[in-house]
C-alpha cells in the first residue's frame, strides 16, 4: 500500500510517517518546500506540491491508495482541505483519514474549528472510505513555552480552570496509522483525548514538579495575553486563538467517558498521560 501523508514534516504528520514505515507501508510525503524533502526518512518518497495551488497536486496523489489529510492553521485552511479532497477523488484514492479538531457543542464559532467543518463534509461525501479524527489540544503545544517555563517559571497558555482533556500527538498518530491500514474504521468519527481534564494551574504544577522549581500559571487575562501575542503573531491568528481561549475558559474542553472508551478502538491502547509527557520532556529540557 502506498500512503500519501499531507503535513508529513510536521508535529503529527512526521509521526504518522514513522508509524507507517514501522508497519512496512510505502509512504509519500507532500510538502511545499523542496528543501524539506532532504530530511525525510530513508525510503520515503517526496512529492512537492501546494494545497493552495491545486494544479500542482495531481502527481503527488497519483497512485496513492490512502491519504492522511492534515491542514495547517491558516486563513485559507478550508480551501486547502477542499483542494486535497478533490485531488484524492481525481486520483481514485480508496481511503482518506482526515485530522479535524474536537468539536464540543457551541465551539463552531471558533474560526479554525469552523474552517474544518466544510472539509469534514467533503470527506464524508467523497465516495472514498473515510475516517475523521477529532483531537483535543496537543500536549506538545507546550514545546512553544519552554523558555517562559524554564527561564521565568511561568506557564503562559490561558486555558483557565474549566478543564480540558489535552492529548499526546503520538496517540493521534497511532490512531491515524491504524485507520489508514487497518479494518473497521470506515465511516467512523473518533474524538481523541487525554485521560484527565487539565487546567492552567494543574499544568503549571506538573511542570514545576518535574523541573524541580516553582512554575506559576500566568492567569486568565486575555487582554494581557493578546497584547503580548500581537508582538509575535499575525492579528488574524491572535483573534482566532483568543476566541478559542474564551470558549475554553468558559466551557472547558472535556472528554466524555464514552469518547475515552471509543477512542481505544482506533488508538489501540489507553491514552498517554500528561504527567508522563511532562516528565519525559522536562528531562530533555534539563539536559539541553
Amino acid at each position: 500500500m502506498k500512503a500519501l501523508v499531507i503535513g508529513g514534516t510536521g508535529t503529527v504528520g512526521s509521526r504518522v510517517v514513522s508509524g507507517l514505515i514501522e508497519k512496512g507501508k510505502g509512504v509519500r510525503v507532500l510538502t511545499r518546500s523542496p528543501e524539506k524533502t532532504t530530511g525525510l526518512p530513508q525510503g520515503v518518497e517526496p512529492a512537492v506540491g501546494d494545497l493552495e495551488r491545486p494544479a500542482t497536486l495531481a502527481d503527488a496523489f497519483a497512485g496513492a491508495e490512502a491519504v492522511f489529510l492534515l491542514t495547517p492553521l491558516s486563513e485559507t485552511e478550508t480551501a486547502q482541505g477542499l483542494a486535497a479532497v478533490q485531488a484524492a477523488r481525481d486520483a481514485r484514492v480508496r481511503r482518506i483519514v482526515h485530522m479535524s479538531v474536537a468539536l464540543p457543542a457551541g465551539s463552531e464559532h471558533i474560526p479554525h474549528f469552523a474552517s474544518k467543518i466544510p472539509i469534514e463534509k467533503a470527506v464524508r461525501e467523497s465516495g472514498m472510505e473515510w475516517t475523521i479524527l477529532r483531537p483535543n489540544s496537543f500536549y506538545q503545544n507546550d514545546y512553544w513555552y519552554e523558555e517562559p517555563i524554564t527561564r521565568y517559571g511561568v506557564y503562559p497558555q490561558p486555558i483557565g480552570s474549566a478543564g480540558m482533556n489535552r492529548v499526546d500527538v503520538r496517540d493521534i498518530a497511532d490512531a491515524a496509522v491504524n485507520a489508514l491500514v487497518g479494518p473497521g474504521h470506515a465511516g467512523k468519527v473518533y474524538p481523541l483525548h487525554g485521560p484527565e481534564a487539565l487546567t492552567g494551574e494543574s499544568v503549571a504544577e506538573t511542570w514545576g514538579r518535574h523541573l524541580g522549581r516553582e512554575v506559576r500559571y500566568a492567569g486568565d487575562d486575555l487582554e494581557s495575553w493578546q497584547e503580548q501575542s500581537l508582538k509575535m503573531l499575525p492579528p488574524w491568528l491572535v483573534h482566532d486563538l483568543r476566541v478559542m481561549y474564551e470558549f475554553i475558559q468558559k466551557e472547558g474542553f472535556e472528554a466524555t467517558p464514552e469518547e475515552l472508551v471509543n477512542q481505544e478502538k482506533v488508538v489501540g491502547r489507553p491514552p498517554r498521560r500528561f504527567d508522563d509527557f511532562a516528565a519525559e520532556t522536562a528531562r530533555g529540557w534539563k539536559t539541553a
